[in-house]
């Protein structure tokens, strides 16, 4: 319904212990305009990996449940050609991939979709100030609404069944809000996760590896598993106002005919997650509550998990958390915690990505002990899973770290170029320029070769 605010998660900061010294003077080597902003060109989505029958679960737990717990009582979706139209301050990085993404829906989940300028458009993509965004719901980097046309009509229906996905019985207005003033990447990721909602599942399932559906906000684009479940929720077969059971006896029809290789996958033994360790994350992942009670629930987290026998994304997503809290507070145990969040992430096939965030925070810790090599070997496992994932955040800060790895080595020249290259994608993902030199100088400050 949301993607949630997870500054303190998705970016670098305080990434390891940082030296008090000055910046290094290579962090200003870009004193010089920075280089054309790159983006990535629209490339269809790997197929999903597991089985049909674990796919149907999540399909109808997606379906029939909102993320609060609450039921849904029928399945929901416009029933018409959907129109889109974008209104408010919106730059132009946000209609160049909106028309990729609606590209992508039309040939991968068979959706009919489609640009409008007309006003009674079926999903309404308002872009407004960041800051009265978040005035008005505050852990939201952005959301999406029903029976609505744009902003002003949803602060007048707020807080009213108007707005309540659950009484719905078929959709035909829906308004998607999002942050006008923020890197281009992290508006593209709105656009990816509330249009897929808006047209789709309402839930998200921290159990599931391979999906936008998923609160931890790793995957920052629609991946094959979510067109899937796109384009079987779009499915003929399929109506707004059927209930879960006659939603259920159609749905393994439907994926052997999308998905045929599903059917010979085995099923796995994956457990529900339970609304305690879903609790214990939220309280990690809240930047209003104390670093003590948030590094105390993310180690519930861990142990929940453990007493579960998960294995895979959510004992690893806690390691994760957890390490993240501790980088101030005890440097060993967040190492520690990011060595167990990368053997976690290692045992789920579909967590490449999630392996290459915590790459960043390992390289960190090299660098910071000088440790070129461990540092590139890092790096360069991590830095294709982020040009697949379409992750210009994470691909450019990877590249930096490269471009320190090689510096140390004495391998000035490639270094210099690898810097270059990153600052394109950092500027697509990190958005303003101060943003993008701050990150220059903050990953340059962990480097003992530079320090001056």
């Amino acid at each position: 319904m949301k993607r949630i605010v997870l500054a303190a998660l998705t970016c670098l900061a305080s990434c390891a212990p940082a030296p008090q010294q000055p910046v290094p003077t290579r962090a200003s080597a870009f004193a010089e305009a920075l280089p054309p902003m790159r983006s990535f060109s629209a490339a269809p989505a790997t197929r999903p990996t597991r089985s049909n029958a674990d796919i149907a679960n999540d399909f109808l737990d997606l379906t029939f449940r909102m993320e609060s717990g609450r039921a849904v009582p029928v399945m929901t979706r416009f029933e018409q050609p959907v129109s889109v139209r974008v209104t408010g301050m919106a730059p132009p990085s946000l209609i160049s991939d909106l028309r990729g993404l609606l590209a992508r829906l039309r040939s991968e989940a068979g959706i009919d979709i489609a640009l409008t300028g007309a006003p009674s458009a079926s999903i309404t993509i308002e872009a407004i100030p960041r800051s009265e965004l978040q005035r008005t719901v505050p852990r939201a980097a952005c959301f999406v609404v029903p029976r609505v046309s744009g902003w002003q009509e949803f602060l007048r229906a707020r807080r009213t069944p108007q707005v309540d996905w659950t009484t719905l019985t078929r959709r035909d207005r829906a308004t998607i809000f999002v942050p006008a003033d923020v890197a281009p990447q992290e508006i593209r990721d709105c656009l990816h996760e509330e249009l897929a909602q808006a047209l789709g599942p309402l839930n998200d399932l921290y159990r599931l590896p391979d999906s936008v559906f998923n609160d931890d906000n790793i995957h920052a684009v629609l991946t094959g598993f979510d067109m899937l479940v796109l384009r079987a929720y779009y499915s003929p077969q399929l109506r707004s106002g059927m209930s879960r059971g006659e939603v259920a006896a159609r749905l393994p029809g439907i994926l052997a005919q999308l998905n045929p290789a599903g059917q010979s996958v085995p099923r796995r033994s994956v457990n529900d997650t339970s609304r305690d360790w879903i609790e214990a994350m939220e309280t990690a992942l809240s930047p209003g509550g104390s670093p003590f009670v948030r590094r105390r629930a993310a180690e519930d987290a861990i142990n929940l998990a453990r007493a579960f026998g998960w294995r895979g994304t959510r004992p690893g997503f806690a390691y994760y958390a957890y390490g993240r809290l501790q980088i101030s507070n005890d440097p060993d145990l967040a190492r520690a915690a990011f060595d167990q969040a990368a053997r976690e992430f290692r045992t789920a096939p579909e967590a490449r990505i999630h392996e290459a965030h915590v790459a960043v925070q390992l390289a960190a810790f090299a660098l910071s002990s000088g440790d070129a090599e461990t540092t590139l070997r890092l790096v360069d496992g991590a830095i294709p899973v982020a040009s697949r994932a379409e992750n210009a955040a994470l691909l450019a800060t990877l590249m930096m770290f490269k471009a320190e790895a090689l510096d140390l080595q004495g391998r000035v020249n490639e270094a210099e170029a690898v810097r270059l290259d990153s600052l394109g994608w950092a500027r697509y993902g990190l958005g303003s320029e101060y943003n993008v030199r701050a990150r220059l100088a903050e990953i340059a400050s962990l480097n003992p070769g530079g320090r001056t």
